[in-house]
């Protein structure tokens, strides 16, 4: 048994004993179950697998103590009110946070931080990564780096302006049909149901084909496939506030339909729905990825995340990891905000019954 594999185990079952006398049983269920699998590894696939397993439990250890600093140092600038509600987040949500901030920094300051041009052609095909170049070239010989930033900019922007969209178009609707009832809300309901019967990539891929590309249309092809989501979200929310009596209170007062959604329902349902939106958020932006791949997204030479795995996706077979890392992108926004996402749900898991 070599060295390195008897300080793994030491440490592991040192951490877990200690972990049980302090009566620490999350990190004592965690240690343990990483010695466990460490066992079972080990015998299936040798030493590989312990350094395997010890890069990714430091790569965990380094992201909640990230999240935990983050969390300190938001709970320490913000407002009383808004600090005591940073304290409630887990270190997931935190770390998330972190990432989904440093991501929105380099998209809005892409044009500081990106050392080349998004267009701009700096050296061979498939460089590797290093030297000048930081992820190596793609498959034009462009910057991966400078390209990554690039692309940030135009899939959060796009993402964002389309789930923006959706559920603007998506709340207006439900809450009219909420409040307004009979055959209006059995059109809007019909109409919906319509539009959730067709596969939402077909419906886009034919629509896409037959409008001008741009990214204009583009957004509002995702906003109003993404609405029916949003719009069965809202009318189920805003049927169960209509009933109460403070909005009975407020149609007696003579207040019209547009009052009673925008300050009797809007403010009661409007915890899910920022919740709901950040889910909506990586739907588009994981739809907008699959657009772009099929070449319906947005055109090149501009960059995104999608367009940027379809480009360099052949030098997979050649060992080139250019495509992995929009991939990777794309996988740690989604897997961020929804660990955000999770933590607002937990918080908000029951509805409150209307205004006091």
């Amino acid at each position: 048994m070599s060295v390195f594999v008897f300080g793994y185990f030491t440490m592991l079952i040192a951490g877990s004993s200690l972990a049980v006398y302090y009566k620490r049983n999350e990190a004592f269920g965690v240690l343990f179950t990483v010695t466990l699998l460490s066992m079972l590894f080990g015998i299936l696939w040798g030493q590989v697998a312990f350094w395997t397993i010890s890069v990714i439990a430091v790569s965990l250890i380094a992201a909640g103590g990230l999240g935990y600093c983050f969390r300190a140092y938001m709970v320490m600038l913000l407002p009383e009110q808004a600090s005591r509600f940073m304290k409630s987040a887990p270190l997931t949500a935190s770390f998330g946070m972190l990432v989904i901030i440093v991501m929105i920094v380099l998209a809005t300051f892409a044009d500081v931080v990106a050392p080349f041009g998004e267009r701009e052609i700096v050296g061979d095909v498939w460089e590797p990564a290093g030297g000048d170049y930081l992820l190596g070239t793609d498959n034009l010989g462009r910057d991966m780096f400078s390209r990554l930033v690039y692309g940030a900019q135009t899939t959060i922007a796009v993402a964002l302006a389309a789930g923006i969209l959706s559920f603007s178009i998506g709340m207006l609707l439900s809450f009219t049909a909420a409040v307004m009832g009979g055959w209006i809300d059995q059109v809007l309901s019909r109409f919906n149901d319509l539009l959730l019967a067709i596969p939402t990539l077909i419906f886009a891929l034919v629509v896409l084909a037959a409008l001008p590309q741009n990214i204009f249309v583009l957004v509002g092809v995702m906003a109003v496939i993404d609405q029916t989501r949003v719009f069965r979200l809202g009318r189920a929310l805003a049927i169960d506030i209509v009933v109460q009596d403070f909005v009975e209170a407020a149609r007696l007062r003579g207040e019209g339909w547009f009052w009673i959604i925008f300050r009797e329902i809007l403010p009661n349902v409007l915890t899910p729905l920022i919740a709901e939106f950040g889910l909506r958020f990586v739907f588009a932006i994981l739809f907008l990825s699959t657009l772009s791949f099929l070449g319906l997204g947005i055109q090149p030479p501009e960059a995104d995340w999608g367009g940027m795995v379809k480009d360099n996706k052949d030098g997979i077979i050649f060992l080139v990891p250019a495509a992995l890392y929009p991939g990777a992108a794309i996988a740690i926004l989604a897997v961020c905000v929804n660990m955000v996402v999770d933590w607002l749900l937990n918080r908000t898991a029951s509805l409150k019954g209307g205004r006091g």
